[in-house]
């Protein structure tokens, strides 16, 4: 008894805040799934199936999370000082939204997706703005750290107005014209930290030392403001109704979207380079290999839609069974990895 309790500690102690990134890359997932089901009909149960589990996900992981925060809180305070760790404080907020979408979309069921979305959008605001504020701040902050996990907090800001502009006709009054503020804001901010971040880890990337292996798969978190960023403008110009010209706004997408093809060949290179010369030992940071690619593949059906591109469309379907490789081989490893308890040791 005395060691179940010890080991059931254990988990509360160790649990990192990437855990939510999983919620991110399977609910992206379940959202794809949905739009290629008109090519595969099978691929509608799927996303219904990956939308149940991964709400069900949610408040299993939500358990540890806050228990962490209520018994070990020095240790869920280290974290969020720390120049990598606590960028991955806001996939929590981020999961949030990624549901909301998933509600909206999937489940039709706007009430909820409406509670999901308010929720996610303030802890991603208060996170996009305590994160860049400890490091700001701090004295400890390195070359070394800088790495692609930064784009984290500006991905969820970027992300409030996929879901978020779905709500704009379902509001009325003063809490429309907030929810819009909302939608407008988290764009704006996102789309403008993100390209600054873009900048300092290029600079990482071209003079300093590579990526540790375990961090390796945050380069794929590049297509996460790509592809969560033109999804979002689309959606948020679609349902801005005093926007009369929409057409600049979509090219504007659509160019944003072009620069995403390069990263894709660029992560998929690096990612070989790495398995090929570095090796790729697991991590959770394997669950940047989901969301990313996924926010880049459903941008790439949108892209689709708007244009009529028919060639698009089938990339943006080939890149979604590179997507269920990679959710599949990160869900099993990790589910593995958490049965022996391995992520869960000091």
């Amino acid at each position: 008894m005395l060691r179940e309790i010890e080991c059931k500690c254990q988990i509360v102690k160790n649990f990192t805040p990437s855990w939510f990134a999983s919620i991110m890359g399977t609910g992206i997932l379940a959202i794809t799934s949905l739009f290629y089901s008109h090519y595969i009909p099978f691929l509608k149960n799927l996303a219904y199936v990956l939308f149940y589990f991964n709400t069900a996900l949610f408040f299993v992981l939500l358990i540890p999370w806050v228990l962490r925060w209520l018994f070990f809180t020095k240790q869920a305070l280290n974290d969020l000082e720390h120049p990598v760790i606590s960028n991955f404080y806001a996939t929590i907020a981020i999961s949030m939204l990624v549901l909301a979408a998933d509600f909206i979309v999937i489940g039709k069921n706007m009430t909820i997706g409406e509670v999901f979305w308010f929720i996610g959008t303030l802890f991603t605001i208060f996170f996009s703005i305590l994160t860049p504020y400890l490091m700001f701040k701090s004295e400890h902050v390195k070359l070394d750290h800088i790495n692609p996990a930064w784009f984290i907090p500006p991905v969820g800001l970027i992300v409030i107005p996929i879901a978020g502009s779905l709500v704009i006709s379902h509001v009325s009054g003063m809490v429309q014209d907030f929810v819009i503020l909302l939608n407008y804001f988290g764009w704006g901010a996102g789309f403008f930290i993100y390209l600054a971040l873009l900048a300092i880890a290029m600079y990482r990337f071209i003079l300093h030392n590579p990526l540790p292996n375990t961090l390796a798969p945050t380069i794929w978190i590049n297509l996460g403001p790509i592809g969560a960023g033109t999804v979002a403008l689309i959606n948020l110009i679609k349902n801005s109704s005093f926007i009369n010209m929409q057409e600049p706004f979509f090219i504007f997408g659509f160019l944003f979207w072009g620069f995403g093809i390069w990263w894709v060949v660029i992560a998929i290179a690096l990612t070989l380079h790495y398995i090929k010369k570095l090796k790729l030992p697991y991590a959770m940071s394997w669950w940047a290999f989901t969301f990313p690619l996924g926010a880049y593949v459903a941008a790439t059906h949108t892209i689709s839609s708007i244009f009529k591109i028919q060639v698009i469309d089938l990339l943006g379907f080939a890149l979604y069974w590179l997507l269920v490789i990679f959710w599949l081989v990160t869900f099993v490893k990790t589910f593995i990895n958490a049965y022996h308890g391995t992520l869960f040791k000091d």
